[in-house]
């Protein structure tokens, strides 16, 4: 019975039959083919009989086994390698069916790849989760093929995994060191205007020209004889929190993404910078109300227990409650802080609603609000218009993209910084907006 469950006739097989059928068919007119006929399907059945006996005379054929990374980026490319080993003393024509998570919803997932004799070969493919969650793989099938290619033998390797999706750490090292070094400044990504001076005292130097000279500080230089001046440091050990709205305003979907996916994934990237700035990183998530609460620490877990935080977010989309999130605030974050609030507003009236609660919290912290600009809006503003129904679309788009604009002036008046972005620079927005406030100093 194993054997029949691994065999496999080919297309060439079913090929030679259809030759061999047409031959007895073209018998019936000429009598003398059938002779031709038969011998035909005796050299099919003898080449079927070799090919399996070549094939099976190997008990282990092939070994193949799966490897993948112990959790997957959300967002990212992933690499899954297989390694496949050939005992056979020819060269064989593998066909790789790996069974790969139902997330992805690919069900035409083959490769084919020749293996020299006695060798050893590593593939790779990658795939790109959209979702946090946990991904199951199934079977490692392989189906060999030799050189007559008539029938195919099937391995499969049982090598069932699960690999858990958390938020994409994969740009953790993409974006470290750029934010600690001055390269993004270089690129053109990292816009910083420095006003004035941060109070974080770090030495008294020797005077070297070019220092600002109302840094001069009299009495040591009275001391040495000798101009010196102050020395001053980015002030450190400010709490910064990520707040991520999980509403209904963010189940949009962008590039496979959800909105709320894209924050989750920004608050990653931006914590692992806030701690490499040696300032505390803390992040929630509210809805009707607040969860996932990490406490804005600098500790050495930290990074760790965000992770495990952003990774365990779930929610229903319901209505947020802003009233709620105004409270909690209120109540558990006592010292000023900045917070990062990751949202969406689609019109001014939706603002207006939330507004006297935006307003209660920037008394008290520095507040920036995230928000997104709807990318396919932009393509049909700019797209050209053949039809009344195009023009009318046109119109009304450029009035949403105008309302964007237009939060943002509403958000200036009442001192409220803002940030609005598409989902693929998100990341990189809020990165530049917490490091030109460490600039500014007002962090």
């Amino acid at each position: 019975m194993r054997f029949f469950k691994s065999l496999y006739l080919q297309d060439r097989f079913f090929y030679a039959c259809l030759a061999v059928i047409v031959c007895f068919v073209v018998s019936f007119i000429f009598p003398n083919f059938f002779f031709v006929s038969k011998l035909l399907f005796l050299i099919l059945l003898t080449f079927a009989f070799l090919d399996i006996i070549i094939l099976y005379a190997t008990r282990t054929g092939i070994l193949g086994k799966r490897e993948t990374p112990e959790k997957f980026s959300n967002g990212d490319d992933n690499s899954v390698h297989i390694q496949l080993e050939n005992y056979y003393t020819f060269p064989v024509e593998a066909n790789i069916i790996d069974e790969i998570p139902e997330q992805f919803q690919v069900r035409d997932f083959s490769i084919v790849k020749k293996i020299p004799a006695s060798s050893a070969i590593e593939l790779k493919y990658k795939l790109r989760p959209t979702e946090r969650g946990e991904y199951t793989f199934g079977k490692l099938n392989v189906y060999i093929k030799s050189i007559l290619g008539l029938v195919s033998r099937r391995f499969h390797f049982d090598n069932k995994v699960m690999v858990p999706t958390y938020p994409a750490f994969l740009q953790l090292k993409k974006y470290d060191l750029l934010a600690i070094s001055n390269n993004l400044t270089m690129y053109g990504i990292k816009k910083i205007r420095r006003i004035g001076h941060t109070m974080e005292f770090e030495q008294i130097k020797d005077y070297v020209l070019g220092d600002d000279l109302r840094t001069i500080n009299w009495k040591a230089t009275a001391k040495r004889n000798q101009l010196m001046v102050n020395q001053f440091q980015d002030e450190k050990s400010q709490p910064v929190y990520s707040v991520i709205d999980k509403g209904r305003v963010m189940k949009m979907p962008f590039d496979g993404l959800s909105l709320l996916d894209y924050a989750i994934n920004a608050t990653l990237v931006l914590s692992n910078v806030i701690l490499k700035k040696q300032d505390k990183a803390g992040m929630f998530t509210f809805s009707k109300k607040v969860e996932n609460i990490v406490v804005a620490e600098k500790r050495s877990a930290q990074m760790s227990m965000i992770l495990e935080s952003l990774y365990n977010v779930d929610t229903d989309f319901f209505e947020s409650d802003y009233g709620r999130l105004y409270a909690d605030i209120k109540r558990n974050i006592k010292h000023r802080s900045l917070i990062l609030l990751y949202t969406n507003f689609e019109t001014v009236d939706a603002l207006h609603r939330q507004l006297p609660y935006l307003k209660g919290i920037s008394k008290s912290h520095l507040l920036v609000v995230v928000f997104f600009k709807n990318t396919e809006l932009d393509e049909l503003i700019h797209g050209e218009t053949a039809t009344i129904q195009e023009a009318y679309d046109k119109v009304i788009a450029e009035k949403f993209s105008f309302e964007k604009r237009l939060i943002v002036n509403e958000l200036k008046k009442y001192g409220i910084h803002s940030i609005l972005t598409s989902p693929e620079n998100l990341t990189i927005d809020a990165i530049n907006k917490y490091l030109e406030m460490k600039a500014r100093g007002l962090v």
